[in-house]
C-alpha cells in the first residue's frame, strides 16, 4: 500500500483484505478507482442514483453523458437491460472482454446512469482485479474513465492519483492496462439494425461475423454536450490534452526538421536514424496493439513536457487502427 503527503488518495494493491474493503466502501455508496483491461475507471453502485452523481461530480462531467455499467458476468445481464438474442450471441463470442452493448434497461438502473435515456450501456470486463471486486461487492458497478471530463484518459494508477488524487479516497492498483483504449461501443437497442458507436479494440468485422449482418455507423454529426448521448465516447471533442493536437497521414524527418524544436512529434513507428527529444513512437515494430496501449500515457507526457503542440501520426488501415485514430480526431478536435 503506498501513500502521498500532497494528495488524499491511496493507491492499494489487491489483497483480500483491500479487495473486501473497496467492495464494502463501494457498497456504502463511495466512488474507487478501480483497473480494467481498457482504461482505469471510477466506481460506484450503478443501483445508487446518489453514489452514481459522485461520479460526476468528481470527474466533472456533464449529466447527459451515461455511464457504462459493468457486470460480474452475462448471467447479470438481464436484471439490468433487456437482452435480444443478438446481444446474447455477442456476449457469447467477446464476454468477459472490451465490448460495451446498448440496450433498453430496467428500472433499476437510475436516470443518473443512463443520461435519462431509456437505455443502459453495459459490459463484462475481464481484469481479473476488476472481476473479483465485483463478485466481492455483488452490486453492478459503473465506471467511467477516472480522470476529469474530456482529458486523456488514465491507464495506470498513478494517472489516476494525479487527475482525481483530491476527489477519490481509495484506488485499486491493477498495473498498466492491457489495452489501453476504451471499449468498442454496439447499440443493439434495434437488433436488426445495429451500429457502432464507438470503435476499440473488438472491431467492426469481428461483430459482423457474429451478427452474420452489417453493423453500420452512428450518425455523422457534431455532438453536443447538452443533450443527452445514448453512449460515452461520442462527444467530437475528448480524449484530449490540453497542448494542441495536429494530425498527419504520415510523418516524416523532413517535416520534424522543418519546424521548431518546442514542438512534439509523435510517429506510429520512428524512422532509423531519427534522433531527438521531441520525437517520440508508440510501436517501435509498428504493432498496434502495442500502439494502443501506449498512446494515452503517450499523450500524457507529452503534455507535461512543454510543447507548443504535439503532432500525431494516424494509423494505418481499419480494425484497431480505426479505434486509435478515433481518439486521436477526438484529441484533436477543437
Amino acid at each position: 500500500m503506498s501513500t502521498s503527503r500532497k494528495i488524499s488518495a491511496r493507491i492499494v494493491r489487491g489483497t483480500a483484505r483491500n479487495l473486501a474493503a473497496l467492495a464494502a466502501a463501494l457498497r456504502r455508496g463511495e466512488i474507487v478507482g478501480v483497473p480494467t483491461e481498457t482504461v482505469y475507471g471510477l466506481a460506484a453502485n450503478a443501483l445508487d442514483a446518489a453514489a452514481c452523481r459522485r461520479i460526476f461530480r468528481a470527474k466533472g462531467r456533464p449529466a447527459t453523458d451515461p455511464l457504462i455499467v459493468h457486470l460480474a458476468s452475462a448471467g447479470d445481464l438481464a436484471g439490468v437491460a433487456v437482452p435480444n438474442s443478438a446481444a446474447y450471441r455477442l456476449a457469447a463470442a467477446f464476454w468477459p472482454g472490451p465490448l460495451t452493448i446498448v440496450l433498453p434497461k430496467r428500472s433499476v438502473i437510475p436516470d443518473a446512469v443512463s443520461a435519462g435515456l431509456p437505455s443502459v450501456a453495459v459490459r463484462v470486463p475481464s481484469h481479473p482485479l476488476f472481476r473479483r471486486l465485483l463478485k466481492l461487492a455483488d452490486i453492478p458497478l459503473a465506471a467511467p474513465s477516472a480522470n476529469l471530463f474530456g482529458y486523456v484518459s488514465p491507464t495506470t494508477a498513478e494517472h489516476v492519483r494525479a487527475g482525481l488524487g483530491k476527489k477519490v479516497r481509495l484506488i485499486l492498483d491493477g498495473g498498466p492496462c492491457g489495452i489501453g483504449l476504451e471499449s468498442t461501443i454496439i447499440d443493439l437497442r434495434q437488433p436488426k439494425k445495429p451500429r457502432l458507436l464507438r470503435p476499440g479494440a473488438v472491431t467492426r468485422a469481428q461483430l459482423e461475423q457474429v451478427l452474420g449482418r452489417p453493423v453500420q455507423d452512428a450518425p455523422k454529426k457534431p455532438r453536443s454536450k447538452s443533450k443527452a448521448q445514448v453512449a460515452p465516447g461520442m462527444l467530437t471533442r475528448h480524449y484530449s490534452p490540453r497542448t494542441p493536437v495536429v494530425l498527419h497521414a504520415r510523418l516524416t524527418p523532413e517535416m520534424v526538421h522543418a519546424y521548431r524544436s518546442d514542438e512534439a512529434w509523435l510517429f506510429l513507428t520512428k524512422p532509423k536514424g531519427l534522433r531527438a527529444k521531441n520525437v517520440h513512437e508508440l510501436a517501435p515494430r509498428g504493432d498496434l496493439r502495442a500502439a494502443a496501449r501506449k498512446l494515452f500515457d503517450a499523450l500524457r507526457s507529452l503534455d507535461t513536457a512543454g510543447y507548443r503542440r504535439i503532432h500525431a501520426e494516424l494509423a494505418p488501415g481499419t480494425g484497431l487502427a480505426d479505434a486509435i485514430n478515433d481518439r486521436l480526431r477526438r484529441a484533436a478536435a477543437r
